[in-house]
């Protein structure tokens, strides 16, 4: 009896693992060609991350990465629908099928390396904290036995988490929420993407950032859903062809040189065909 016991528990143990992996090898995504037969691309963008992805006064959507997204869609033949994402919910939008592409400030790491395709980057970055002029953080031991306001699933709180245990992470899932919470002094600084948090600190007097570069260089890229080369590959190419009309400088003209200012160096952020 006891034999046969755990022969049914391992036997079942077996067709969980089973059904498992089938379901992961079943993600739900759509090919080039069903999304061009469809008409419409539904692609993950932020809506409260200026000036990357969010929502203007009008509704509509703007920054970085939808000025990518509109050429996307431009040369695929349709139309686009931007779909709203937290950072902690990139990876579930893709899994769940909810939408073909991910362009929402989507940081390249190994750890989502296993779960999304990643393709060519078009940006560069390290994380910044920026912090009220008159507590200027200047270096990470500042924080230490303090709060610092990250939102989740960024490379924020993982870096802190890992590297700096000392620090109090008070977490959101919004970056607007996050932001509020830095303007209500309920952290000492707020630690994100050196190109953001750069961007607020221009647009908010008495903040400023006073760590710039954080950690090491990383690249943000688009993303699709594991096992979807037919997109994959679409974009690898979009991204190739597009270098030879520097695509991503006229990008930053249009989206970010106003926020960065007249000086600002394109380059530092800028990728052009996926190569750094």
């Amino acid at each position: 009896m006891k034999k046969s016991f755990k022969t049914i528990i391992a036997l079942s143990l077996i067709a969980l693992t089973s059904v498992s992996a089938f379901a992961k090898s079943k993600a739900k995504y759509r090919t080039v060609e069903q999304i061009k037969k469809s008409g419409t691309i539904k692609i993950a963008v932020f809506s409260d991350k200026k000036p990357f992805g969010y929502v203007d006064e009008y509704g509509k959507y703007q920054g970085y990465d939808v000025y990518f997204g509109n050429r996307i869609a431009k040369d695929l033949g349709v139309k686009v629908k931007y779909v709203p994402v937290e950072a902690a919910a990139r990876v579930e939008v893709l899994e769940t099928g909810k939408v073909d592409l991910v362009l929402a400030n989507f940081t390249v790491t190994p750890a989502r390396a296993e779960k999304v395709d990643f393709a060519l980057p078009y940006m560069k970055c390290a994380l910044g904290v920026v912090s009220n002029e008159k507590d200027l953080i200047t270096k990470p031991e500042d924080l230490n036995g303090k709060t610092l306001i990250v939102s989740k699933g960024t490379t924020a709180e993982t870096y802190f988490t890992e590297n700096y245990p000392k620090v109090n992470l008070l977490k959101f899932d919004q970056y607007s929420e996050a932001y509020n919470a830095l303007l209500d002094g309920r952290g000492v600084g707020l630690s994100t993407d050196n190109t953001e948090v750069l961007a607020w600190a221009i647009e908010n007097p008495g903040f400023s950032v006073g760590i710039e570069s954080l950690g090491s260089l990383d690249t943000i890229a688009p993303a699709v859903t594991k096992g979807n080369e037919s997109l994959l590959n679409w974009i690898n190419d979009e991204i190739k062809s597009l270098a030879a009309e520097q695509f991503f400088h006229a990008d930053y003209e249009a989206t970010l040189r106003t926020v960065y200012g007249p000086k600002s160096d394109a380059d530092s952020l800028v990728v052009e065909g996926g190569k750094l």
